[in-house]
């Protein structure tokens, strides 16, 4: 039997990147896949998906949803327990960087990061524990980042979006864990995806791997593969906690 067999997973931002990763993996071990893009631009490639989706026997859907918006979110959700009945796992993707010097960034940049990142999270969790409760059961996972736990000059905003991730995931575990409701994180570190596309050649890239142990940058299904752990039933004892796929750049 496969790990996810009949699960509803709610994924947002998953029409690229680790969102995509994470929406193939858990269709692999037989989950049905609900999953949010934001821009118009992204409408194709969340067909796509759509289609190689159902081509692995599941069933699958998109919808263009903003995470920084509560309206938006609590209609995501709704819209999607009225297709698939339940949600069981939660992938609290969707997210944005603004980088900038703090001496150079404005109120705008910083309020939208963290509206994404943070809030986004809050928004979609709120809206998803309603119908887990219900059930007593269900994952929760959020995407927070390597720098969320070290800082980065230039990054202050992201930085505090993603450490406020792992605040908020260890409160929702201790006040939801009498549900059976888990929640955990993930910080990744550098991975291929269109965001990190600027280091991945040249000095600037090998000045990167140099500092991670393994030498090498993760791949979005390296994060999927971490993301199908927490999912499923393999981490039942597991709740409050961030795992650090970065491998190993922040030790």
């Amino acid at each position: 039997m496969k790990l996810l067999e009949g699960k509803v997973a709610i994924i947002t931002g998953a029409s690229r990147g680790i969102g995509e990763a994470v929406a193939l993996k858990f269709a692999e071990q037989g989950a049905n896949i609900a999953f949010s893009f934001v821009s118009e631009k992204s409408a194709e490639k969340a067909t796509v998906l759509v289609e190689k989706l159902e081509s692995m026997g599941v069933k699958a859907k998109a919808y263009q949803s903003n995470a920084s918006d509560y309206d938006a979110c609590e209609t995501f959700v709704n819209e999607v327990l009225t297709a698939f009945g339940n949600i069981d796992i939660c992938v609290n993707n969707a997210g944005i960087s603004k980088d900038n010097l703090l001496l150079r960034m404005t109120p705008e940049q910083w309020n939208e990061v963290i509206n994404v990142n943070l809030n986004g999270v809050f928004y979609m969790t709120k809206q998803v524990i309603k119908p887990m409760m219900k059930a007593k059961s269900g994952s929760i996972i959020n995407m927070s980042s390597v720098i969320g736990e070290m800082g980065n000059a230039g990054q202050s905003s992201y930085a505090a979006s993603k450490a406020g991730v792992i605040g908020f995931t260890k409160s929702v575990a201790k006040e939801l864990g009498s549900r059976n409701i888990r929640c955990n994180a993930i910080a990744p570190g550098f991975v291929e995806t269109d965001m990190t596309n600027y280091l991945k050649d040249g000095e600037g890239a090998d000045k990167y791997k140099s500092s991670i142990p393994l030498g090498k940058f993760a791949s979005a299904e390296d994060i999927a593969n971490v993301c199908l752990f927490l999912a499923s039933e393999l981490s039942s004892y597991v709740t409050g906690q961030t795992i650090s796929a970065c491998g190993g750049l922040n030790i």
